[in-house]
C-alpha cells in the first residue's frame, strides 16, 4: 500500500490538505478519528501524521524526512514512544485501553511527545470507549491519539464528540487501476480487480488466487452460453457454476464479476470504450453490444443486482440462480 505523503496526497487530497494546513499552523488536534472503507488509506495516513509529530528533520515544515532515527523507527514499527491497540481476539478490552493509560502516565522515552492509534476503534467494548473518554476528556499536549474504523455508528458519541474527524474516500477505480498497474498486474485483471475491491492488499491476494482465475473464466463461459439456449446454460450452472461458487461470498464474487460484463456492453453502445474492463474480451463484447439494446442491458444489470440482494437474503442459491439464468434469456432470443 502507499506509504508517502505524495502518494496518499493523489488518493485522499481533502485529509492530507487538511493535516497539511493543521501541521503548518501548529494546530494540530489532540485526538483524530480517521474513518472510511478498509484500504483507503487511514493507518497508512496515520504512520505519516506520527511520523510528522517525531521527525527530526522535517523537509519543507510538514514532510517527514524517513531518514531520521524516529521516522524509520516508526516505518519499522518499534518506535518507544509510539503505541498501536489493536482488537485482541474480537474487540479491544478496557484492560488494553488501562494498559495503554498507564503507559502514557510515564515520560516519553525518546521525545516528549506520545502518539497513540487504535485501530478498528469501533471494536472497543463498552467498558473499554468509557475508559479511553476519561482518556480523551483530560488531554495532555504532548498526546496525540489517532482512531481508525471503518463504522463510525458504531463509536460512541461523546467519543466522537472529543475527536477531529476525517473522512477517507473510496478510491476510483481510475486511481485503483494505477496502483495495481505499478505492482506489476496485466490491465485486465487491475481493471477487473479495481471494480471489485478498495483494498490494495485484497487485490494483490485476488489477483494470486487461482480460485479467482478459474472465476473469471467461468463467468465469461455462462455469459457465451446464455445467449444459446436456456438448456445449455443450466448444464453449465451445474458442470462449472456450481462446483467453483460454493459459498456465499464466492457466489456474490461471480454475480460481481458478472455484473461487469453487462456494464462494459454499456459502456462500449456509449462510446466509452476505455472504461471497459474485459479488455482481452473487447472484440467480442464489440460485437455483442451491437446485437442488443441499452434497455436489455440495463434490465439484466437490475437482475443480477436483485440476485445480489437476494443471495444476502439467504435465498437458496441453485435457485437463485436459475431464476437469473431464465431472466437473463427472457424472450426468444438473447436480445
Amino acid at each position: 500500500m502507499v506509504k508517502t505523503w505524495d502518494e496518499l496526497d493523489q488518493l485522499q487530497p481533502i485529509v492530507m490538505k487538511m493535516l497539511k494546513n493543521s501541521i503548518l499552523k501548529n494546530r494540530v488536534a489532540h485526538a483524530y478519528l480517521f474513518e472510511g472503507m478498509r484500504g483507503t488509506g487511514k493507518k497508512e495516513t496515520a504512520i505519516i501524521l506520527a511520523k510528522v509529530l517525531l521527525c527530526e528533520s522535517l523537509l519543507d515544515q510538514y514532510l517527514p524526512c524517513d531518514e531520521c532515527s524516529n521516522c524509520k523507527r516508526i516505518n519499522s514499527g518499534n518506535h518507544p514512544d509510539v503505541h498501536i491497540v489493536e482488537p485482541d481476539g474480537l474487540s479491544i478490552k478496557k484492560a488494553q485501553v488501562q494498559a495503554l493509560q498507564e503507559e502514557f502516565s510515564k515520560k516519553g522515552v525518546e521525545s516528549s511527545r506520545k502518539i497513540y492509534m487504535i485501530v478498528h476503534a469501533d471494536k472497543m467494548t463498552v467498558n473499554a470507549a468509557n475508559s479511553l473518554l476519561k482518556f480523551l476528556e483530560e488531554p495532555s499536549a504532548q498526546t496525540a491519539a489517532i482512531l481508525l474504523t471503518e463504522q463510525t455508528q458504531q463509536i460512541l458519541p461523546t467519543i466522537l464528540s472529543r475527536c477531529q474527524v476525517l473522512s477517507f474516500k473510496p478510491l476510483s477505480p481510475a486511481n485503483m487501476t494505477e496502483i495495481l498497474l505499478q505492482n506489476g498486474l496485466s490491465r485486465q485483471n487491475a481493471a477487473v480487480l479495481a471494480n471489485l475491491t478498495n483494498n490494495v492488499d485484497e487485490a494483490l491476494q485476488l489477483n494470486s488466487d487461482e480460485w479467482f482465475v478459474q472465476a473469471q473464466k467461468i463467468v465469461l463461459k455462462l455469459y457465451e452460453v446464455l445467449k444459446k439456449n436456456p438448456l445449455e446454460a443450466m448444464v453449465t450452472l451445474q458442470g462449472d457454476w456450481f462446483l467453483h461458487f460454493k459459498e456465499k461470498d464466492q457466489i456474490d464474487r461471480g454475480l460481481d464479476l458478472l455484473l461487469l460484463i453487462f456494464k462494459d456492453l454499456l459502456y462500449i453502445q456509449l462510446g466509452k470504450h476505455e472504461q471497459t474492463v474485459y479488455v482481452s474480451e473487447k472484440e467480442r463484447l464489440e460485437l455483442y453490444a451491437l446485437q442488443t439494446s441499452g434497455r436489455r442491458i440495463s434490465e439484466q444489470m437490475a437482475a443480477i443486482l436483485d440476485s445480489k440482494r437476494k443471495l444476502q437474503a439467504n435465498m437458496n442459491p441453485q435457485l437463485l440462480m436459475e431464476q437469473l439464468v431464465l431472466k437473463l434469456q427472457e424472450g426468444s432470443s438473447f436480445v
